[in-house]
């Protein structure tokens, strides 16, 4: 069993202990993600921090995504709780990028395409597969693609 997801089930019988529904419901549908990623494919396997930390990142951004479409669909109190567990997940991330160290990444990485070659937004290719393993669990996919588009434009 992995380290992190060892902390993941402390913090829910912490949480259950404690009788908060919030963090613990949060917890059970995480771990049950993950464990349904380890059970994934041909052979069951434990899955190292690194891609538990995937799977956490992608169950934040699910919680983003869920409370934007309440928010939108006038479920304001869904909305809020949608939020409140994404908020809770991203405790267990690494601390994002903020927008002038991503913006400075990508602009050391478009140079380092340029003198390979590639020019205009027809490098955003390679200028991703530059940028994409530097901030790998630092900054989502579409902050990152959204950077090296304003950058190459």
């Amino acid at each position: 069993m992995t380290t992190l997801k060892a902390k993941l089930q402390e913090d829910l019988t912490t949480a259950i202990r404690a009788r908060d529904e919030l963090h613990s419901s949060t917890l059970r549908l995480t771990l049950a993600a993950i464990t349904k990623e380890e059970v994934a494919g041909k052979e069951a396997r434990v899955l190292s921090d690194e891609e538990v930390l995937k799977v956490i990142a992608k169950e934040a951004k699910k919680r983003r995504e869920a409370a934007d479409a309440f928010a939108q669909g006038g479920r304001p109190e869904q909305a809020a709780r949608e939020s409140a567990e994404g908020e809770f997940l991203d405790t267990y991330l690494p601390k994002q990028l903020s927008d002038e160290e991503l913006a400075g990444i990508v602009a050391e990485a478009v140079e380092e395409a340029r003198s390979a070659g590639a020019e205009g937004p027809r490098a955003m290719g390679a200028v991703m597969k530059i940028v994409t393993p530097k901030v790998a669990g630092l900054a989502e996919g579409g902050r990152v693609a959204a950077a090296v588009k304003k950058a190459l434009s």
